[in-house]
């Protein structure tokens, strides 16, 4: 027997059929897909069927399933795209990358300190006269507190004839009658009021100065009813110090700051009603008094050491009070006092690094305010 079945076989008569060489398929390269910037590639492919079965007789191993890929396949997919990065600038030298001031600006000058000592004695064209509309240079007082001298500035001469001439005027007025002795009367009081405020750096102060100046009108208009008692003098000055404090409590200010503006009401206030002494005094004590105060602040306004002219202003008014006076020994010490009166009020103003317009309302008026009360108790003492 055979092991052919059936004796034919395979219908090739009996023979067995040619061997035909196991072909493997034709492998298409693999494509990866694009890959976009900054992505990373994909895992690795899956085979397909039927590879790795590769030929028997190829060296390559054949379950190896990347076997013919590692001679076939070719990497067909996008590299990263360095056209896409942003440009790197290069890097500056370092006098490129200093700060330059920008062009057509002129740069900040800093002031230099003001000069101490002998420098401070050469004439500096940087310092200018203080002025009523004010000044954007350094005043007079400043210049001052910068070289270190005293705080002290005297007013000067065009305000001593000013006050000259108020106090001519008071003696003008007191020869012709009581209402004409009011007229230059009022106008001292009201400025009296307005150069305190100002003096003690309170600017505008409409309030405090309308206080004062009414407490003087009041007590004016209380005299002349009175028939010029001095008495109202004393019950407005009291009144108005009441109402100075109860409008001062009603302030939302600082505490501080109220009590500043108390004091600078009530001073004002009293200055301005006691400069209606002359309104009270006789009229020949009043005479005596404004020409004494004239003679005196032009005397010591005069270009001479401090000690000297307040000592000659004192001798003048007192000449002049005695050749006003009838000659009269007392009328020159009336006249004296009066000037010692009007020297302490021309201190005053003169403190404390003032203004000129200071020295335009305080420097004119305090002098003649001040000896208001000592003309009317002199004039009362004398006779």
């Amino acid at each position: 027997m055979t092991n052919q079945p059936y004796g034919g076989g395979y219908g090739y008569g009996g023979q067995e059929p040619p061997v035909t060489p196991y072909q493997q398929p034709p492998v298409t390269p693999y494509q990866e897909p694009p890959v976009t910037p900054y992505q990373q590639p994909q895992s690795q492919p899956q085979a397909w069927p039927g590879q790795g079965y590769g030929d028997p007789h190829d060296s390559h191993d054949p379950y190896d399933p990347y076997a013919d890929q590692q001679h076939t396949q070719q990497w067909q997919g996008q590299t990263w795209e360095t056209q896409m990065q942003p440009p790197v600038a290069p890097v500056a030298a370092a006098e490129e990358t200093s700060y330059m001031p920008p062009q057509g600006v002129a740069p900040v000058q800093v002031p230099e300190p003001a000069p101490v000592g002998e420098a401070a004695a050469e004439p500096a064209p940087e310092y200018g006269p203080a002025t009523l509309a004010g000044n954007a240079r350094i005043t007079d007082a400043q210049r001052a507190r910068a070289e270190g001298r005293s705080p002290v500035i005297e007013p000067g001469m065009q305000p001593a004839l000013l006050t000259a001439v108020l106090g001519l005027l008071l003696a003008g007025g007191a020869a012709l009658g009581t209402y004409a002795l009011l007229v230059p009367l009022v106008v001292l009081q009201g400025v009296t009021a307005a150069g305190w405020f100002r003096l003690n750096g309170m600017w505008p102060a409409r309030q405090g100065i309308a206080l004062g100046f009414l407490g003087a009108v009041v007590a004016d208009v209380a005299m002349l009813v009175s028939d010029r008692s001095p008495g109202v003098i004393l019950g407005t000055l009291g009144v108005w110090v009441l109402l100075s404090l109860v409008l001062q409590l009603r302030s939302h200010a600082d505490p501080d700051e109220r009590m500043y503006g108390l004091m600078a009401t009530v001073v004002a206030a009293a200055l301005a009603i006691a400069a209606g002494g002359y309104l009270a005094a006789d009229a020949d004590a009043v005479v005596v008094g404004a020409v004494a105060v004239a003679a005196a602040m032009v005397v010591r306004a005069l270009p001479v050491a401090t000690a000297a002219s307040a000592v000659i202003a004192v001798v003048a008014a007192a000449g002049a009070g005695y050749a006003v006076g009838g000659m009269s020994t007392d009328a020159a010490l009336l006249g004296a006092g009066a000037a010692v009166c009007a020297l302490i009020g021309h201190r005053v103003a003169s403190y404390d690094y003032p203004s000129r317009f200071v020295h335009f309302t305080a420097g004119v008026a305090l002098p003649l305010a001040a000896a208001g009360p000592v003309v009317y108790t002199l004039g009362r003492v004398l006779g």
